[in-house]
């Protein structure tokens, strides 16, 4: 695994505070749109795009959350695991909102904690693979404290998003910024882990995999 500046606790947080806010800044700000657009009180047509819209954003939102929850968050106290079959449903949720579509496959078990958050934040990393969308398919191989992953990412012009591929060849210039963070800590988790990261092409697709 690539040697990477070192960030203080403080930066680190600071920064993944920032990421979240990021995600999460669309669905909001769309859900206060919505509100306003009940407040002009501009006919029952413009009423029934206020609720769709409303809706729709508070679902995306809540979504975003638990996924944030779950990919950078403490879940639970050291050492704990995470069911599988929870990391799965939070990334349903969260997918709905992205235009990529995912499979899944691997046997439900209890896994520890910062292995699942390596497998969501691996996800973020495929999502920005196939920018056009397409489809991402997610393999965990293994279960419990074995478990590793393999990410398959279909689409159009699918290449190994810039950032993450400089860093995992040890390539970065300047300090980390709020971009360039989340990338970091899928490699700051998969060291924690004790597994190594691979990203290469197989044809059109791309192929990320944390073994």
């Amino acid at each position: 695994m690539p040697e990477l500046p070192q960030l203080s606790a403080l930066d680190l947080a600071a920064l993944l505070a920032s990421r979240v806010c990021h995600d999460i800044i669309s669905p909001v700000g769309a859900l206060a749109n919505g509100l306003e657009v009940l407040d002009e009180d501009q006919g029952e047509e413009m009423h029934e795009f206020a609720m769709e819209l409303i809706q729709k954003s508070a679902k995306a939102a809540s979504a975003k959350l638990k996924f944030s929850r779950l990919a950078f968050g403490a879940s639970g106290s050291a050492g704990a695991s995470i069911d599988t079959g929870e990391a799965e449903e939070v990334l349903i949720g969260y997918m709905q909102s992205e235009k990529a579509d995912m499979t899944w496959e691997g046997v439900r078990s209890l896994v520890p904690k910062n292995r699942v958050k390596l497998l969501l934040n691996l996800v973020l990393i495929s999502l920005g693979a196939i920018p056009r969308g397409g489809n991402l398919g997610i393999q965990i191989h293994g279960e419990g404290e074995s478990a590793s992953f393999t990410i398959t990412c279909v689409g159009p012009k699918a290449r190994v998003p810039s950032d993450f591929l400089d860093m995992l060849n040890g390539q970065v210039e300047g300090d980390i910024t709020a971009h360039g963070v989340q990338p970091y800590y899928t490699i700051m988790l998969a060291k924690e882990c004790g597994l190594s990261l691979s990203a290469k092409a197989e044809g059109e697709d791309i192929i990320l995999a944390a073994a």
